[in-house]
Order: C-alpha cells, then structure tokens, then sequence
C-alpha cells in the first residue's frame, strides 16, 4: 500500500510538472492571447468529468451556487428564472423574499441589472447577475408584457434560505403529511416541529413526501429516521478509503413516535439522502414505501476548501442502508475510465433481508413496497407547457383578476377552461403522438422496402383518421390539463405552498398512501414477510 502511495505521489508531482509547463510555454509563443484561468478550469472539468458526476470543481465566481448546495441559502432576490424564447423571464417569486415584496410578477422580461443589459444573454448568466453580497441593492429593470410597459425595481439583495419544507399540514382529521425537498442544516429538527404540530392537531398516520428530493446531509437523515426509531439503531454505513470515513451512524437520541403508522412517498428524482431515510424506513421495516423506483445514489461527498476562494466536491465514499445494501445505480469506482460507466443491471441484484425478514434488493435505487401508476403528461399538455402557453395564460389572468378562492379551492371551471381553449386558437403548439411518429416510421421502411405505393391510400386514410383525432386532444385531455392550469395559476396568489396544497386532492400517490394508512391489515401485511 504504501508503494503504491508513493508512486502515485510521484506521478502527480511529474504531471503537475508537464501541465505547468505546457501552461508557461503556451503563455509565451502561442499566437494569440490565452486566458490561463479558462485553460485550467478546461482542464480542471475535463479531468473530473472522467471519474464520476458528483465530484465538482467550484471556483470563486461560483461561491453563491457552491453556497446554495451545502446550506440551501445564497444572497440574491429569491425568484426563480426560466429561458423564455430568446428571453429570461421571472418564472416565480419566492413568498417573503425582496422579489415578492417588491412586486415582481411571474412572466416579467429581465432586460437589465444595474444599468448593464442582459438582452440575448442565457438564464444563468442572468442568475449570476442578480445573486450577490445580502444588503447589496440590485436595479432590476423588466418588461411586463400583460400590462405592455417597463418597470423599475430597486430592490436590496437578502439571504435567502430555500425552505426544507415548502409545506406540511392535516390531509384530514388523522393523516398529517410533511413535504421534504431537500436535506440541507436544520432539516430533521424542522421536520421534528413540523411532526409534533401535527400530532397536536390529532394525527394519528403519517406520510413523508420525498418525490424529487435530491437529497443534501447525511446526518440529517439520521437525524430524520430518530424521530422514528429508537437510540443506537444503525441508519446508514459509509465506506472509503480514508479510515474516517469508514464510519456506522447511529440514532443518538430516544424517538419521538416509534409506534405512528408512516408511509414515505418516493420516485426517481429521489436521491442520496432521501434514500438513506426511505431505504432505512424499508429495511428497518418502519413505514411502507410507495411511489417510483428512487434514483440510485450511493456516493457520499465531502467539500474541501481550497486555496483562492474555491473549492472541491469529491466523492469519498460509498454508503449502505441496515440491511447492508448499497443503493448506488452505476458504477464508477474500479472502472474503465475509456468504456465509460457501468449501470447494474436488476439481473446482477442481490437480496438482502429487512429487519422482520423480507426480502429487498440492491436494485440501484429503494424500490418501493407498492409502486404507484405512472403519470406522464400527455403530448398535448407536455407541448402547451414547453411552449410556456399554460405559463402566459396564467401572467394573463393573474393581471385581470385581483384575487381568487384559497388554494385548496381553486379549480379550472368550464368557462375558464373555454378561455383558455379560446387563448390558444393563434398559437403554436404543434406536437407529435406516440402514435404519429411510429407512422413515419412505417412509412420510412415501406418507402426502403419499396412496398409504399402499395399501402400509400391505407398510409393516408389512417394519418387523416390521426389528425381528426388529435384535434379532439383539448377535450379528450380536458382534465389533465385542468388540473395542470389551475396549479399554474394558483402558483400566481400562494406561490409555492399554494401550488402544494391546489394538488394534493388530485395526487394518486398520496391517494395510495392514504388507502394504504387507512387499511390496517394491509399496512401489517406489506411489512410482514412473504410466506
């Protein structure tokens, strides 16, 4: 081992040699001016980029972002910003923070900061320029296309702090329900809070909401699952290779409710720290996990401050779940650097056995206990949303209508829905069906086959049948669509609380879990080991 310490020592220090070499030769003879930061951030990137995607290189222009990841805070406005044809626009203000107080709307055209104009620039170049030192005051200039005039905000920059929980609360008289999107500090004490609050409002059942959490602290997951379960229960194993990190984590404290009935909800943007908490609710058998197939984390980074204001993300680790398995879903470690990374294929899983003795498997990811139907959006809604037409109707409405009934209220009527179909008569959202593209295809290879002649009056009776039934899509899709418009346009009054609270009577998953709380029997049978 330590052979192979030194020569790796030597190879680095022979490297770093050629590279500073070719940096000072390139500095001196090449032609045209070089810029050596730009060079060694190519080669920076390029060397990370070979190993795995979560070992990240953050120099000093990113600090804000690099801040936002490990702490879930950053100095700007608080408002998110999406690409908007060739514009970036305010695509949602944060409730409480200066872009709300100050007036900015949904659908504002971001045309300058400070003087400087960022027309033709992209989102994160926009991004960039509004974050910066709290108490710093941004001259935000933006263009309101529902009310056809500029608008100028002097607005002054805060910490901002992305909520843990955007929202929990009684789905009824007995269920109570926490949504976690991320894991940064204070996470299991304010998921903590949020759990007692709702035991004193009579909950009886419980759901974690875990869909499209990325993750974040691995202590705070621990921290989670000791709300659950009792002192000196291992939650999660890490192994590297620094003997630090070859550690066992344990509940240090005594749990709050080892007893209440928990269903954890999951799908595959599910990740890292989120699958330590669901995997442990599964493998210590705690709660029944419904949902997607989780995304398949199992590394562990450590962030290494580094000279000049910059640092590293590296991977140091691997980590296992209490009944020993690793939910990582590809491959890094040991590979091939020139055949790329290598995914687990579930003919390779090995199982493993919970607590009361069910067998699970290092699938890579948790797989859940009852998987819920997937609910893609239909072309239609999927081309109404990305050409951002549900997004402008709801900019529209929000400037004609002052207020609307509370969030678990609001619903898309007939009328409304007509407005909308009426809205949409001069634009383009031209899409293809599933069905549409397999035809091109079937004429491709009859056209190659050269039998297309032959089939061309069939080809042409089905692709008009095809058409008449897509222009039927506004209806037929009527209450998907519905749904998808009034969340849009309550995001508008209650930001994203609201947005929260309009979907949860229409969230199957939540539905499933709820049946599944409810039915006492079942609950104990998913837990119980297959006879």
């Amino acid at each position: 081992r330590r052979s192979l310490a030194a020569q790796n020592d030597f190879e680095i220090a022979k490297n770093v040699d050629i590279f500073v070499s070719i940096l000072k030769e390139l500095n001196d003879k090449y032609a045209d001016e070089i810029s050596p930061g730009a060079l060694t951030q190519t080669a920076i990137d390029a060397m990370l980029n070979s190993l795995d995607p979560y070992t990240v290189y953050y120099p000093e222009s990113e600090i804000e972002d690099f801040r936002m990841m490990t702490t879930g805070q950053y100095g700007g406005i608080g408002a998110l910003i999406q690409q908007h044809g060739k514009d970036v626009v305010i695509s949602e203000p944060y409730e409480g923070t200066p872009s709300q107080k100050s007036g900015l709307r949904a659908g504002d055209v971001v045309r300058k900061v400070n003087g400087q104009s960022l027309e033709g620039k992209n989102s994160s170049d926009v991004s960039a320029a509004m974050k910066g030192q709290p108490g710093s005051t941004l001259v935000l200039e933006v263009f309101r296309p529902s009310e056809n005039k500029n608008l100028t905000f002097n607005i002054v920059r805060e910490e901002i702090k992305m909520p843990n929980i955007p929202y929990s609360g009684m789905l009824d008289k007995e269920i109570g329900y926490v949504k976690l999107d991320q894991f940064t500090e204070k996470a299991s004490s304010e998921v903590r809070e949020a759990f007692l609050k709702l035991k004193e409002q009579g909950m009886k059942y419980f759901i974690l909401d875990l869909r499209d959490n990325g993750g974040g602290l691995l202590n705070e997951a621990v921290n989670i699952m000791n709300i659950f379960v009792d002192k000196g229960v291992q939650i999660v194993e890490t192994k590297g290779k620094i003997p630090e990190l070859q550690r066992v984590h344990k509940t240090m404290a005594p749990a709050t409710d080892k007893d209440i009935p928990v269903v954890v909800l999951v799908n595959d943007h599910s990740a890292s720290a989120s699958e330590i908490v669901s995997g442990a609710f599964q493998d210590l058998d705690r709660g029944v996990i419904v949902g997607k197939k989780s995304f398949g984390k199992g590394l562990v980074q450590n962030v290494l401050p580094l000279d000049y204001n910059t640092s590293l993300k590296i991977t140091v680790a691997k980590y296992y779940i209490p009944s020993g398995r690793c939910v990582q879903n590809i491959e890094y470690f040991d590979k091939d650097t020139t055949k790329g990374a290598f995914k687990i294929p579930d003919s390779l899983a090995v199982a493993y056995k919970t607590k009361n003795g069910r067998t699970v498997y290092d699938k890579g990811g948790v797989e859940p206990d009852v998987i819920t139907e997937d609910s893609l959006l239909s072309e239609i809604l999927l081309s109404l949303v990305t050409h951002n037409l549900v997004f402008d109707f709801a900019n529209d409405y929000r400037a004609k209508h002052e207020s609307i009934p509370p969030a678990d209220q609001f619903t898309v009527d007939d009328k409304l829905y007509q407005d909308f179909v009426d809205f949409l008569k001069d634009k383009d959202y031209s899409y293809k069906t599933v069905t549409e593209e397999l035809l091109e295809k079937l004429k491709t290879a009859a056209q190659e086959d050269r039998v297309f002649k032959d089939i061309e009056p069939y080809y042409n009776q089905l692709k008009e049948k095809l058409k008449q039934e897509k222009s039927e899509d506004l209806t037929r899709y009527k209450d998907e669509i519905r749904k998808y418009l009034a969340s849009e346009i309550v995001v508008r009054y209650y930001y994203q609380k609201g947005r929260i609270i309009n979907m949860l009577s229409e969230d199957n998953d939540i539905a499933v879990a709820k049946a599944i709380l409810l039915d006492k029997a079942r609950y104990n049978s998913i837990l119980s080991p297959k006879k």
